[in-house]
């Protein structure tokens, strides 16, 4: 069975070789906590990672630990024996969620991970929601990244320090290994050696303290968990080349480098994000454009609005990716919302419908991308329950957590007003308790219901472009008999 092994090699050095007392760490050092809180260190990476440190000019958030982690291989020798060696590593075959996670490692939305979670790391995230760094610092982490096999995976893999992790048709997307970690104390030189680990995957306590409940129908869980092999196998990753999916839409999902390079370019001192699954409504884009607004009234120059769709995994009842950014495209051509000062991209994660979980991950992955305010809205990454008629979660703790959660203390977060069809103004504006008559509450349920019927909303309710491309997209999923049944439209 493999393990995780720490190896110390100690030699001395003299005082003059090292006048800094740096440690080149990984996250964790289970077992050498005692010796991390003694050193004075600097965040950095792991010998084969590569790190793009965060843009200082435009007064972007400091990364996750202090540097953007990068586990793509560059071109040429280096990648071309990756390649090489994947050929005579064993190999696990990933899923298509797994490949995500890769995309997401890879580009460092996880920062500072360096890879697949090993026990320690996985434990932190299940129990505390964080993980410890080197240097004592906490990073928020509320989902583990992880990757499950089986047992004939696990007895293949044996002792081996590396595994070659290949898609679907079996080309070598990444190596998964350990590496060597180095620190210096004073005259010590130390080698800190870490293997691949193999551990146990207790998919029932994994599923109830990630979703709260482990009643059945969860779609994440019956996607990516039920199926999936006894074990969790955790290491670093070497990517060969950055994940792409030749669906149309690479174009629009920028790494966190490219999108700090991006806000720098274009002058931005504050970036807030707002991601959804959803069609982008005038509602919505009220609430985006109120909180530039606000922003500038706090007395920022020029905030950018990060339009962050979620770009992973969804369930099937959701709007596929592909007519979602068709309709964001409609509201930028329509002038909903100003493309001078809107980036719109794809953020890679697959989704977990799991509450105030989950808008934990979904708000500290967009730290590492640069942005320092966060919008959260109502139930944030919540669904309905899969048994009971009721919400999985209460719509308010999601906004709450995170003004409460480890790790995010740099991150400002800005609670979704309210927004509803005001009757009397004929558009989309924000619920004032003082006349509740005069409001229409169009949900995601009605909203796709008149889409499907091919029903028009309120004027002013959304963009005719962007309406048109959700009606094309029922229409384009709906049987023929269809036509001639049609859903009534929820009060």
């Amino acid at each position: 069975m493999a393990s995780m092994a720490a190896a110390f090699v100690v030699k001395s050095l003299t005082p003059a070789s090292n006048p800094a007392h740096n440690l080149i760490h990984p996250p964790l050092l289970p077992g050498s906590l005692h010796i991390r809180r003694r050193l004075q260190t600097t965040a950095a990476a792991p010998l084969r990672a590569t790190f793009a440190p965060a843009t200082a000019s435009c007064s972007l958030i400091e990364p996750d630990g202090g540097r953007l982690v990068d586990l793509v291989a560059p071109e040429g020798p280096a990648r071309d024996a990756l390649r090489r060696e994947a050929a005579r590593c064993p190999q696990i075959r990933l899923s298509r969620i797994d490949l995500e996670w890769v995309h997401v490692l890879s580009e460092g939305w996880a920062s500072p991970l360096g890879g697949f979670m090993r026990e320690a790391e996985f434990l932190q995230t299940l129990h505390f929601n964080c993980l410890r760094l080197g240097d004592g610092s906490v990073v928020n982490m509320s989902v583990p990244i992880v990757l499950a096999i089986d047992d004939a995976q696990k007895r293949a893999i044996g002792d081996r320090r590396r595994v070659a992790l290949v898609d679907a048709r079996d080309r070598p997307v990444a190596i998964l290994s350990d590496l060597h970690h180095f620190g210096i104390l004073g005259p010590y030189f130390f080698v800190f050696s870490f293997s691949i680990e193999i551990y146990k995957h207790n998919k029932e306590e994994r599923i109830a303290r990630t979703w709260g409940t482990t009643a059945p129908g969860l779609p994440y869980v019956q996607e990516a968990i039920a199926k999936a092999g006894n074990w969790l196998i955790g290491g670093d990753l070497e990517v060969m080349e950055r994940i792409k999916y030749n669906d149309g839409l690479d174009q629009y999902r920028l790494s966190p480098g490219e999108l700090r390079a991006e806000f720098a370019r274009r002058n931005a001192d504050a970036v807030f994000a707002f991601q959804l699954r959803n069609p982008v409504h005038n509602g919505h884009a009220l609430l985006m454009t109120d909180t530039r607004r606000r922003l500038l009234e706090m007395g920022y120059k020029n905030p950018v609005l990060l339009l962050h769709p979620l770009g992973g995994y969804t369930k099937a009842d959701d709007v596929p990716l592909s007519w979602r950014m068709k309709q964001h495209e409609k509201v930028l051509e329509d002038g909903v919302l100003n493309p001078e000062t809107t980036v719109v991209a794809i953020f890679p994660s697959p989704m977990h419908y799991a509450g105030p979980t989950e808008v934990q991950w979904h708000a500290k992955s967009r730290i590492n991308a640069g942005a320092n305010f966060y919008i959260v809205g109502r139930d944030p990454a919540g669904m309905s329950h899969p048994v009971e008629k009721r919400d999985l979660y209460d719509a308010d703790h999601g906004k709450k957590v995170l003004s409460m959660a480890p790790g995010l203390q740099k991150l400002n977060i800005l609670p979704f007003k309210v927004a509803a069809y005001d009757k009397t103004q004929k558009k989309m504006a924000f619920f004032d308790p003082s006349r509740p008559d005069d409001f229409l509450f169009i949900s995601g349920t009605k909203m796709r219901t008149l889409a499907k019927n091919r029903e028009n909303p309120p004027d002013g309710f959304m963009c005719p472009g962007g309406w048109k491309v959700l009606v094309d997209y029922y229409d384009s999923v709906a049987p023929p008999e269809a036509n001639k049944l049609r859903e009534p439209v929820p009060a």
